[in-house]
């Protein structure tokens, strides 16, 4: 791997700093000319960045722009006007050093995030229509084309296998390290790594439309935009700097008028008053701090569209969860089965499977999927809009349709059909000949990740409301089981930003997370809009928040960090401010000197900088399991499926 190579600044701070500890043997007269010029190598863009930054931000917004690099530019330029070359090269060594340091604590912040940018894809194999290998800039992919991909390559863009089976390892997309298998049919990412198969693909997206340009995307946003108390700092800046360069005509004449000192004394004060009120670790308290929690975060598949984001998720009062998808797996599953004594499943089951086969509603996915190990007969299907569906096998009338559909249903099979509608889960008869003989129970069944994630919500007091198109009873269901302090149900698309705005009112500040194109309106009306990974592309490009994978534990985990965070950024702020006074006290009791000034002042610096890369090691706890027994605040609307049970969204 080649070593990164030294800037000219760095390069001629290194030979600086060499020649201030040579200046030392050097005889006498020329010491002080050895101190100079290594301050000159050491900090001469120190200087250049104070004065043409001041006067460049000046220029633009039309009055004085100072900055810190500026005011230690004057003190090192005033501790050289009083004859003290070795402490003010000392001074510039120091500073210049911090500098550095400060540049390589922000650079290791992102390097969690920017080595995305290494990975993105370059090449692709293109096949042509004779069957022959073009490799090609990805960039010139287009959808529909046919592209290979040898073991061990990145895939290039967004596509579906359509030949080969291949293991992907996914982490730069999900953040998870275990590898999926891939097989045809299944979707695959740009920028994943393939193992030890080779496998043929269909490009689906555009390389700029691919989700890993989208967490490119995110990555440089979040960089480029922090938190509001780092923007408050930066806009604090100048105003502070001016201030100290205001009151340095006051410890002028302070000095000798009521401290009585000499006015060389007066004059040395005043060079430790500049860099003892310097705001140098005031600036760097929440910068390298966000990057660090972005940086983790972002390590963990959490992406945040900027620093302001992350910072406020601290101050959560409410979340609002779109249900399907988000709270549930997002597919209905078969959960009971029952047949009586009087039926031979073995033959009835092939026959159901059959005729749920030929039909495209998702609660036929999910009885084909719970009858995966059974055959297939072949069978003719008949479909009642409202109803159900309808065979005639070997002069019987087979149906599986809602239970409003027959006109008597038995005592036994009311109770069990009204018990499993009580527990939210949408059931339909089985029925030979107009007889009842079975029953399937079907629901979207709660993310086990989500009730960790709403237990954890719940022990730090924050509101959570689920908002979902479905059935009271389902929303009952769904709620007890997650422990849900509020649910809205049977809601139109458009009202959910509706039901955001009700929470605002009461919950100043509000998340909504969700994953579907009709959740879009309320993830730009929450204060922090938080889209699944998994979701459409419109929901993931207006949220604030991706999580890239579907889990709600990750969410958990950014509040952790996010309150971590903040605490970082006010010890920082406190601390910085602290050392400030302390120094500014000992200067004016005379017991500071420019050494020690530059010593303590820049050393609370670099201690602000390391608080703030702890947060690249805070590693969120993980909320266990709930055990629901507490009674729920349920607000409940109804809507009906089309086979009598709760329908899906």
């Amino acid at each position: 791997m080649m070593k990164k190579r030294l800037t000219a600044p760095q390069t001629w701070y290194w030979l600086g700093l060499v020649l201030f500890l040579v200046s030392f043997i050097l005889p006498q007269p020329a010491q002080a000319g050895g101190f100079l010029v290594a301050a000159v190598l050491a900090g001469y863009h120190i200087v250049g960045e104070g004065f043409a930054h001041t006067y460049a931000a000046s220029k633009e917004q039309r009055r004085f722009v100072p900055n810190v690099h500026l005011l230690m530019s004057l003190a090192a330029v005033g501790a050289v006007l009083i004859g003290h070359f070795e402490e003010a090269t000392l001074l510039i060594l120091i500073f210049a050093g911090a500098h550095f340091l400060e540049g390589y604590a922000e650079g290791k912040s992102k390097r969690e995030i920017t080595a995305l940018l290494a990975m993105n894809p370059v090449e692709a194999r293109r096949l042509t229509a004779a069957g022959t290998v073009d490799v090609v800039p990805v960039d010139q992919l287009k959808v529909g084309d046919r592209v290979q991909v040898l073991n061990g390559d990145q895939v290039p863009t967004d596509g579906q296998v359509v030949a080969g089976r291949a293991t992907l390892n996914e982490s730069s997309i999900n953040g998870e390290s275990i590898p999926r298998e891939k097989g045809p049919g299944d979707v695959v990412f740009g920028s994943t790594i393939n193992g030890a198969t080779s496998f043929e693909m269909v490009v689906t997206k555009d390389s700029r439309d691919t989700v890993f340009a989208k967490i490119l995307a995110l990555v440089e946003q979040s960089q480029t935009t922090l938190g509001k108390t780092a923007t408050r700092i930066e806009k604090f800046e100048p105003i502070y700097v001016r201030t100290v360069l205001a009151l340095l005509p006051v410890v002028l004449l302070a000095g000798p008028l009521v401290f009585q000192w000499s006015w060389s004394l007066t004059l040395y004060r005043t060079v430790v008053f500049l860099i003892a009120a310097s705001p140098c670790a005031l600036a760097a308290a929440a910068v390298p701090a966000t990057l660090s929690g972005l940086s983790n975060l972002a390590k963990r598949g959490v992406l945040f569209k900027g620093g302001a984001y992350l910072t406020q998720l601290a101050e959560l009062q409410a979340v609002a969860f779109d249900k399907t998808g988000t709270l549930t797996v997002g597919r209905p599953e078969v959960t009971d089965i029952y047949f009586t004594d009087a039926v031979d499943q073995s033959h009835l089951v092939p026959i159901l499977k059959s005729m749920e086969a030929q039909s495209n509603h998702p609660l036929a996915t999910a009885i084909v999927t719970a009858f995966a190990d059974v055959p297939s007969v072949p069978v003719t299907v008949t479909n009642e809009l409202g109803k159900g569906i309808y065979s005639q096998v070997a002069g019987q009338k087979i149906a599986i349709a809602k239970p409003t559909s027959f006109a008597h249903l038995t005592p036994d099979f009311q109770t069990r059909i009204d018990r499993l509608a009580q527990a939210g889960k949408t059931v339909v008869v089985v029925a030979v000949d107009d007889q009842p003989q079975g029953l399937l129970a079907l629901m979207d069944l709660p993310n086990q990740a989500a009730a960790h994630a709403i237990d954890y919500f719940q022990d730090h007091q924050i509101h959570t409301t689920m908002i979902t198109g479905d059935a009271q009873l389902t929303g009952e269901a769904v709620a007890r089981q997650l422990g849900i302090d509020e649910v809205a149900a049977n809601v139109l698309p458009e009202d959910k930003a509706a039901i955001v705005q009700r929470l605002q009112r009461t919950y100043p500040v509000t998340a909504m997370v969700g994953d579907g194109v009709n959740d879009a309106p309320a993830l730009v009306t929450a204060d922090i809009g938080v889209a699944m990974g998994d979701g459409t592309d419109v929901a993931i490009d207006v949220a604030d928040v991706v999580l890239m994978q579907n889990d709600l534990a990750k969410l958990a985990a950014a509040h952790q960090i996010s309150v971590k965070l903040n605490r970082v950024v006010w010890e920082n702020i406190i601390f910085a401010m602290a050392v400030v006074v302390l120094l500014v006290g000992l200067n004016f009791m005379g017991l500071a000197n420019i050494t020690w000034g530059v010593v303590l002042h820049e050393g609370s610096t670099l201690l602000v900088i390391l608080n703030g890369l702890r947060l690249l090691l805070v590693n969120p706890t993980q909320p266990q399991a709930p055990v629901r027994t507490r009674s729920e605040n349920i607000v409940q609307r109804t809507s009906v499926g089309r086979r009598g049970g709760p329908a899906t969204r």
